[in-house]
């Protein structure tokens, strides 16, 4: 029997019995060691080459055995936590993928896969002695040293973006990995608890999803059970004593279960393999969590697994036991037709079996059988003349498909901590299948909407989602998506990008990064298209030509990459236009602009007329509200409408802020010039916007006045955003009210409209 066929305690046996476990291979955290046990002997030379030839008898001989005298010297005297030698660690991880049959260079790697991290061995010395091959795999497993890293998270998030790098370029990294994490977990309880709850809790985020990506069930199961049994040690005690307790009970009943399935199929010519299983602890727990029920009320503790010679005889079997037995309704998937993306393929099926109880049943191949327990290991299986494992898996795997792909999309992540919440998001395992109208099959994990689907099916088609259908009927895209839909996403070319606020709506991390960096996008050309206005109108003023090209030529003096990037700094304040001017005409002088009293000396700065006056300055930069192409908002305390007359004020990193000429706050601002903008309203009448004021109204304070006011407003079409009141007399209340109106003479008709109110004592206009 395999060792994934067998629980942790019968894999610790088997390992003991055959000599090759190391002292810390032994008890799990929740078990002790007695203390006068003879700890086995280390796994020698010899022992790992048999393990190695049993499935592959051309091994390099020579191979093994140097790496095994070169691990052994370089970590030398160094000890585990355990006080075991450190050496026992890597040839652990060596025995482990022995058992997955796996090439000379996987198990080299595994046993110095340690080496450069924590010996004074290099790369350089590993390539030479053992090829570039089998350095690759060992640099690959190598965390990252002297990271200049703010947050544990943050270099957590660096080292697995570059493992997964790494795994990208072959998947044998994430095999060692793997191997390396589940002996490290076997052997938990000799870390401090303080590192034990931060280890298996990396395990239980990161690692045990990632396996169960590739579809290697076994490993992930195992896992998750040994973090589970650290993280809460009391659930899994409990869970464990249910399932014996379950399981005596039952023993009978599972064995008559196997034994009359196996005797219907084979009266009807099937030759089957059937046998029982129980569902992992941690399986179970999270089900009672996620479903808040009881164990008792759990119907699928015991599965059992029909292995058929081939495809048909599945289906086959698939009728002989739906018509023995009645069908639980809603209880049918077939992953055969539609695989999982970790490329599990199965049917399954729950029926009322013997005893009236309810029999889970998993029907498959035995290559089905073995993909499902191994994942992208079964790929990976020693086979001569096929070439590498990684070679093989591009062609045959879609989990490592997927991998590859999702890596793409994370490793665009502007920090660390983003990469690490997007690869968590993109680690789930319970999915559902939707389709488009066109038959396409798109998986997501369970809770996915439609603007998953939407980025799933396409970056663009996310970006310009507006609406969707799901099957056949309107729906919002927030709306929940469940097996079998058929979505079709309706989109505009009007909308350029998503709105941010999508970001917390989306489930998968492809839609999340998607949304976040066409988000970074949007506002990184609202400030470029700012600063390509700002210095075309200083060049405009100095009387200067400006051409693409021409500054294209004074990038390096600008240091930097690009125009938009040039743009993007001066809009943001980064830089000077008047910097700009100089790269490119170096005998550029920069104009000074004194410095000008209140409202007399900003207007004649300024130049400003009528905003319907045709003589005014062409370069003023046009303003049509918050929605446009350029980084807006409006005075705080006040806002702007059209009508006023108006000026922007730049603000590092915030855009322009647009105050009315009249607004005390530009006081403020006198001492510093460069930040001060010709601006002017450029409205469409045809598509009317709304835009912030504020008003002050002392209101008599008697029952409904307050009605009346907001009666005026909404009766001549304005908008309360906000309203705040405070008593300034036991007569009068002060309401400070927030609107939105279209431009200055509807605000100035709502007023003269209040004013005409007897519970109305005053209205004022608020210029912030």
């Amino acid at each position: 029997m395999a060792y994934w066929r067998r629980s942790p305690e019968q894999m610790q046996a088997a390992t003991e019995s055959v000599a090759v476990a190391s002292p810390s291979s032994g008890p799990t955290p929740v078990e002790a060691r007695p203390a006068k046990t003879p700890r086995p002997r280390m796994m020698r030379q010899y022992d790992l080459v048999e393990r190695v030839r049993s499935y592959n008898p051309d091994t390099n001989e020579d191979l093994l055995n140097r790496a095994y005298v070169y691990a052994m010297k370089a970590h030398g005297s160094q000890t585990r936590a355990s006080g075991d030698p450190y050496f026992s660690h890597p040839l652990e991880v060596a025995a482990i993928l022995t058992g997955l049959k796996l090439d000379d260079a996987t198990i080299v790697a595994a046993l110095l896969h340690d080496t450069i991290e924590d010996t004074e061995a290099t790369r350089a010395e590993i390539d030479q002695i053992f090829g570039q091959e089998i350095g690759a795999l060992v640099e690959g497993l190598t965390k990252l040293k002297r990271l200049e890293l703010v947050s544990r998270e943050a270099k957590q998030a660096e080292n697995l973006r570059k493992l997964l790098l790494a795994i990208a370029d072959d998947v044998r990294v994430l095999l060692i990995k793997l191997a390396d994490r589940l002996h490290n977990m076997r052997t938990l309880e000799f870390v401090p608890p303080t590192a034990r709850r931060r280890i298996a809790e990396e395990t239980l985020d990161i690692y045990a999803p990632l396996a169960g990506r590739m579809g290697m069930q076994e490993m992930r199961e195992e896992l998750e059970d040994l973090s589970f049994r650290t993280l809460d040690p009391e659930a899994y005690a409990v869970v464990m004593q249910r399932l014996d307790s379950l399981a005596d009970r039952n023993r009978n009943l599972i064995g008559e279960i196997e034994t009359q399935l196996s005797k219907n199929l084979q009266k009807n010519g099937l030759t089957a393999h059937v046998y029982g299983r129980r569902k992992q602890p941690f399986s179970i727990w999270t089900k009672m969590e996620r479903k808040s029920v009881g164990f008792e009320q759990l119907s699928d503790i015991f599965g059992f697994r029909v292995v058929m010679k081939d495809l048909e005889s599945c289906y086959r079997a698939l009728g002989v036991v739906h018509t023995t037995w009645p069908v639980v309704p809603g209880r049918f998937k077939d992953y055969i037709s539609t695989p999982k993306q970790n490329d599990y393929r199965s049917i399954h099926t729950t029926v009322i079996g013997p005893g009236k109880q309810r029999v889970e049943l998993q029907i498959r191949t035995e290559e089905m059988d073995q993909i499902a327990e191994l994942g992208i290991a079964a790929h990976a299986f020693y086979k001569d003349g096929v070439g590498s494992p990684t070679e093989l898996l591009k062609r045959e795997s879609n989990a490592f498909a997927w991998l590859r792909h999702t890596i793409g999309i994370l490793s665009e992540s502007s920090n660390p901590e983003e990469f690490l919440e997007h690869t968590k998001l993109e680690l789930f395992h319970d999915q559902v299948f939707c389709f488009t109208p066109k038959g396409k099959l798109i998986a997501l994990p369970r809770q996915a909407n439609v603007i998953d689907f939407a980025y799933a099916v396409h970056t663009d088609v996310g970006n310009s989602a507006v609406g969707c259908k799901i099957n056949g009927k309107f729906a919002p895209l927030s709306s929940e998506l469940q097996n079998g839909d058929e979505v079709e996403v309706l989109t505009s070319e009007a909308q350029a990008s998503p709105p941010s606020a999508w970001e917390s709506l989306a489930v998968t991390g492809k839609a999340r990064a998607a949304i976040r960096r066409a988000t970074r996008t949007a506002v990184r050309d609202q400030y470029a298209g700012l600063g390509r206005r700002i210095v075309e109108r200083l060049f405009a003023r100095a009387k200067i030509e400006y051409a693409d090209d021409k500054l294209k030529g004074a990038l390096p003096r600008l240091a930097r990459a690009s125009i938009d990037d040039v743009m993007a700094a001066v809009g943001r304040s980064e830089m000077k236009a008047s910097d700009v001017a100089r790269a490119m005409y170096p005998d550029y002088k920069e104009e000074r602009v004194a410095r000008y009293g209140a409202k007399k000396g900003l207007a004649a700065k300024l130049k400003l007329k009528s905003p319907t006056d045709p003589a005014r300055s062409p370069s003023a930069i046009p303003i049509r509200g918050i929605n446009s192409d350029l980084p807006v908002k409006f005075a705080p305390n006040g806002g702007a409408v059209p009508g006023d007359r108006i000026v922007g004020i730049v603000s590092p990193g915030e855009g322009i802020t647009i105050y009315p000429i009249q607004s005390p706050a530009l006081k403020d601002f006198e001492e510093e010039p460069e930040r001060w903008l010709d601006v002017r309203w450029d409205v469409d009448d045809s598509t009317p916007q709304r835009f912030p004021a504020r008003i002050l109204v002392d209101n008599v304070n008697e029952p409904g006045s307050l009605a009346q006011v907001a009666t005026v407003i909404a009766e001549h079409d304005g908008n309360i955003d906000n309203i705040s009141m405070s008593r300034r007399s036991p007569d009068f209340t002060e309401l400070t009210i927030d609107l939105e109106v279209y431009d200055l003479k509807h605000l100035s008709a709502i007023i003269a409209q209040l004013r005409a109110k007897a519970v109305v004592a005053r209205v004022e206009r608020v210029n912030g």
